[in-house]
């Protein structure tokens, strides 16, 4: 039984998601929100945003499960911080997050998870790795715009650039960098595995 969450016409799906039926896609929701509560904890603590692999785990998560199961497991891992479970970065959850320096970013989460799993399903990603790494960058850029502005919102516009965006540019490139390099082996594996 397949479902609506992701479609059956997808062109990158190394997990075969799109053939998945929904307790299995229920369960890899779950298993997500796992994935993105690991990747909160790595962090290097700064104020008043930490840096975190979080934006990484992200834009993967969109590109392997598809704009609308990566989206949803997005915002079902919001809903589990929202619940105050210690999934968030340094360990945080409750509403605090959702209503201080970081709100912007969190807003952002699902929006750049969809966008890297839309711009996956339209063929960047995989192979393609500058349209790929085109694509995390587009996604963390975002992130860092909405962020950043909800930040310049309660610190004022040039804090808010020089503490919220400023520093995690470079980390940005990186971590989409290493999303494309990591997208390009899953596509040359699934193409091997064709093959055969």
């Amino acid at each position: 039984m397949t479902t609506i969450l992701a479609p059956a016409t997808r062109g990158f799906d190394p997990l075969g998601i799109s053939g998945r039926s929904l307790p299995m896609q229920a369960s890899l929701l779950l298993f997500g929100t796992g994935v993105l509560a690991l990747a909160s904890q790595i962090s290097v603590p700064m104020v008043p945003v930490p840096i975190t692999m979080q934006t990484f785990a992200l834009t993967m998560i969109g590109v392997l499960y598809g704009w609308r199961l990566g989206a949803l497991t997005v915002l079902a891992w919001l809903g589990e911080a929202l619940m105050g479970l210690p999934v968030l970065a340094n360990g945080s959850g409750g509403l605090a997050p959702f209503v201080g320096p970081t709100a912007g970013y969190l807003a952002a989460f699902p929006i750049i998870a969809a966008l890297a799993g839309y711009l996956a399903e339209k063929g960047w990603t995989g192979s393609h790795v500058v349209k790929s790494f085109i694509a995390h960058l587009s996604a963390n850029i975002l992130c860092l715009c909405i962020g950043g502005a909800w930040l310049g919102y309660l610190i004022g516009a040039e804090k808010g650039l020089s503490l919220g965006v400023t520093p995690f540019i470079l980390g940005a490139v990186l971590k989409s960098a290493l999303a494309a390099a990591l997208l390009l082996a899953l596509a040359r594996r699934q193409t091997s595995r064709l093959d055969l």
